[in-house]
């Protein structure tokens, strides 16, 4: 008995890539997301969480491109889902166009927002 594969061509869309987009950060978020919960709340404990801690940690560069990473796949991820859920309530080409233009836009903003927050910090003096 010989078995036979069929191959699939799925076109290279947006929304392929969403797609796809979605499963490989959720892994990615799992692993920052558990490293960094076994971290902060077992390891260290969120009541020794302080201004002096987060600026010790982020003396070097490799936590703040972590919080990065953190911050980036998070908020990517949320954002795509979030743009998928609404999709399903909008049915015009238009108004998709709008929405993923909108969530994009605001995606962007606060991504910006974060990152500057994270490599621009510097502890107060004290």
């Amino acid at each position: 008995m010989t078995t036979q594969s069929k191959s699939v061509n799925v076109p290279q869309s947006w929304e392929a890539f969403a797609w796809k987009w979605m499963r490989y950060s959720g892994v990615i978020l799992f692993l920052l997301a558990g490293v960094h919960v076994l971290i902060q709340d077992v390891l260290v404990g969120v009541y020794e969480i302080d201004i002096n801690y987060v600026a010790g940690r982020w003396s070097g560069g490799f936590w703040r491109v972590y919080d990065f990473l953190l911050l980036f796949f998070a908020f990517s991820h949320g954002m795509n889902g979030a743009r998928q859920v609404l999709t399903d309530f909008i049915h015009s080409a238009g108004g998709r166009r709008a929405l993923n233009w909108i969530l994009f836009i605001i995606w962007a903003v606060i991504t910006i927002w974060g990152t500057v927050a994270i490599f621009a910090f510097t502890p107060p003096a004290g």
